[in-house]
């Protein structure tokens, strides 16, 4: 009996962690709902996931809740915002950079993949990187192995990896203009969020 009331204890703590870590993401729609359960089923594994929606429906607060109640939750949750980056500040905020590797690298730079080694690395705005960063991300994405712009030295990370985006990818994919592997590649597990308007049982 003690060894039940200890098991239900520790259930009853995980589900009280989990709902203190998704406090953020109000609703009480069906649509919300049916987030909120996707959100548990996923974050365990340490499968890809793509956020889709409108911009803001919470895509981030998704990608947070997904990465605290995943068994990564103590290591980083590493944030980059490809939209706002040119392809060479992109390239060099994702694999860091050596000392003299450009104008105005006066140290060595660890990236964020580096960063978010045991973690996971959410990249927003996925749809807006180039053709040839979403080369250098499949690799990644495929080898866990990357080098620093400038460097020589292989370096290895072991990271989960959330994308967001507001467009449709598989349009994108069709018109040629996002590689269709690297669609495939992060479009494990999808989990899109509804606007408000389309859940209006949320507005009060």
């Amino acid at each position: 009996k003690q060894i039940s009331l200890m098991e239900e204890n520790q259930v009853l703590k995980v589900k009280v962690v989990s709902l203190e870590n998704i406090e953020d993401l109000i609703g009480e729609s069906e649509a919300m709902e049916n987030v909120l359960r996707e959100i548990e089923s996923v974050a365990q594994s340490n499968a890809s996931v793509i956020i889709t929606g409108e911009s803001g429906t919470g895509k981030e607060l998704v990608a947070r809740a997904i990465h605290a109640n995943s068994p990564r939750k103590f290591f980083p949750l590493v944030s980059v915002h490809c939209g706002a980056l040119s392809e060479s500040l992109l390239e060099s905020e994702l694999f860091g950079h050596e000392k003299g590797a450009f104008t105005g690298a006066i140290y060595n730079r660890k990236g964020r993949f580096e960063m978010a080694d045991n973690g996971t690395i959410f990249l927003d705005e996925i749809a807006t990187i180039s053709s040839k960063m979403q080369i250098e991300l499949l690799r990644v994405l495929e080898t866990k192995h990357f080098i620093r712009v400038g460097g020589n030295k292989e370096i290895s990370s072991d990271f989960r990896v959330i994308c967001a985006t507001n467009r449709d990818l598989k349009k994108m994919v069709e018109n040629g203009t996002f590689r269709e592997d690297l669609y495939y590649r992060i479009n494990v597990v999808n989990i899109n969020i509804p606007p408000l308007r389309e859940r209006t049982d949320d507005v009060p």
